[in-house]
Formats: C-alpha cells, structure tokens, sequence
C-alpha cells in the first residue's frame, strides 16, 4: 500500500537561534500539496518510509527530526526542548522552507499530540489533520501505560521494564526513570534507555513484530528516545492536563481523518474517542484488527487512502 521508496530532492537544518540544529528534508513534487510529517516518540526521528505515505507526483512533503533526535543536533539534548518549541519550529519550516499558506498536517502517536498542539494554535494555516494512534498525554493516559494497565496484559515485557528500578522506587515509575535517564552514570542511562525503549517497542503491534522491537535497538537512537520521551512525560507534555481535546472545539473548521487501532495498548480508544466527540467533524475510522503501528493493515490504508482523498 506503500508508494515507491523516494529520495529528498532537498534538505538542510534549520537554526533555532537557542542551540539547536533542526534537519528537515523535502520530498516528492514541488509543485504538490505542501504536507509536513510529524514523527513519533517524542525522541523517535523520521525514516525513510514515512516519505512513502504520501503520493510523490501529488504531494510536496516536508519531513523533519524534532529536537535532540534523528539527524537533528545536539543529540538527545533536553534543554529548550518543550512542545512549544517544537510548534515554534513547525511554524518556521512552514514559512521558512517549504513557503506555504497552508499545509496538510499528519502526525502519528506523539506526533498527533503535535499536530493538534500545532493546529490549536495555528489552525489558520491547516488545510487537513490526519491523525493515527491518538496521544492526548493526559495523566491517565501515563499511568497506563508506565505505570499500571498495560503491564496487565505483558506481564513478560513488564518485568523487562522494572528490572532497572529498584523496588522502593517503583510506585512512580517516570520519575524513577528520570533519575536514572538524566543521571551522571553513562551505563545506568543506557541500560534504563534501553529497558524503556524496549518495552514501547515490544507491546505497539497486535502482533509480535521483531522488526519493531528493534526500532530502538542501537544505543544511540535508544538514548535520545527514552531521555526525550520521558522528559516530556515528566512534564505532562508542558501542557495543562486534558488541553488538547479541551481545545479540540478550536478545529471545527479543518477537515480531518483519526485512525485508531482497537487493540492499540499504548495509546487506548479511549483518547481517540474522545477527541471524535469533541471534533465530529472528522472522518473516525476505529480499526478492527489493529494496535499502536502506522503499519499494520488495516490503518496503513485508512492512512493512504486519507492522504490520497486530500490530494484530490
């Protein structure tokens, strides 16, 4: 369902002037439907085959690192690095690489708590949202998953994730990884890095997928995911808790598509669903046979057939 593997006919890094290096690329036609592709993690970086999720004669897309991770420097890099700079930066690619008025804004997992930070306050220069595997970051959302819910129905991969964790620290399990993630001893961040890289990674298909659960394998990638994602998560995304699908009332005017995995154990429906009811002006596709992937069958061509139905 995938179109052709493609190259970036352009790319280069954007200066934020607080000491980052932001990569971006651009891919596909010139001329196309100007779209910008909001990776996951937060601390995940882009991949070649997120280029492919658009159709290259119809689209123009920029693709682009977040801060600290990917190609973008310096790596893994917490300072300045907040939802808010990050809507900072997307706005500045808009006008200061790609030029458009208006953009179509996809954002999977952690990148569709982006785009709709972004379409909230710069909903002006939406065309389209399209968003899969909905994360709100509310409190309870966390909790699931970090630290009591998920860990019901994995309890293999549970112990995996506690075993870093002394046992007096794990009534808060985020905090007890920020210590360790953020802590001085460079083998005690890795080996947490590395026990909470694994433990997304292991529990985000219906499915068992090796392929997934090694998209974090290599220290480095490990490194800026856990150290961001966490310091996000620590912080309640920098965000007033339940604001995004507070504020969902802020998009009634933009077309939009929401994929959602039933079995999706790291991002529940239940966050999906809520932003349906606050944003029913969106098509909602609730898929059957799914969990956390962009991949899995069924919400890969819920996603095709999204980006396709906007280039018409």
């Amino acid at each position: 369902m995938l179109y052709p593997p493609i190259e970036p006919y352009r790319q280069g890094t954007l200066d934020t002037g607080d000491g980052h290096q932001i990569y971006w690329e651009l891919c596909g036609n010139p001329q196309g439907k100007p779209a910008v592709f909001l990776h996951g993690g937060p601390g995940s970086g882009c991949s070649p085959v997120h280029r492919q999720l658009f159709d290259p004669q119809r689209y123009n897309v920029l693709l682009f690192d977040q801060r600290g991770c990917g190609r973008s420097q310096p790596h893994a890099s917490l300072e300045n690095n907040t939802t808010w700079h990050l809507v900072s930066d997307i706005e500045r690619l808009r006008t200061e690489v790609m030029g458009a008025e208006k953009w179509l804004v996809f954002g999977g997992s952690w990148g569709s708590t982006l785009a709709l930070a972004y379409a909230e306050t710069h909903v002006s220069h939406v065309s389209e949202l399209v968003l899969r595997g909905i994360f709100g970051l509310r409190r309870a959302e966390i909790q699931w998953f970090y630290q009591e819910g998920a860990s019901w129905l994995f309890p293999d991969r549970w112990e995996e994730y506690l075993a870093p964790i002394p046992e007096s620290e794990r009534g808060d399990l985020v905090a007890a990884y920020h210590k360790r993630l953020t802590g001085d001893d460079p083998a005690e961040q890795l080996r947490a890095a590395k026990a909470w890289s694994k433990w997304e990674d292991s529990t985000i298909t219906l499915l068992p997928s090796p392929r997934h659960q090694q998209s974090h394998a290599a220290d480095r990638a490990a490194l800026a995911f856990a150290r961001i994602e966490n310091h996000y998560f620590v912080n309640a995304g920098f965000m007033e808790e339940g604001q995004l699908i507070r504020d969902a009332h802020k998009l009634r005017g933009v077309r939009g598509t929401i994929v959602q995995g039933r079995y999706d154990v790291c991002t529940p429906a239940r966050t999906a669903w809520d932003l349906h009811r606050a944003w029913p002006e969106a098509d909602f596709h609730l898929v059957p046979d799914a969990g956390h992937a962009f991949d899995e069958p069924g919400t890969l061509a819920r996603l095709i057939g999204a980006t396709d139905a906007y280039a018409r």
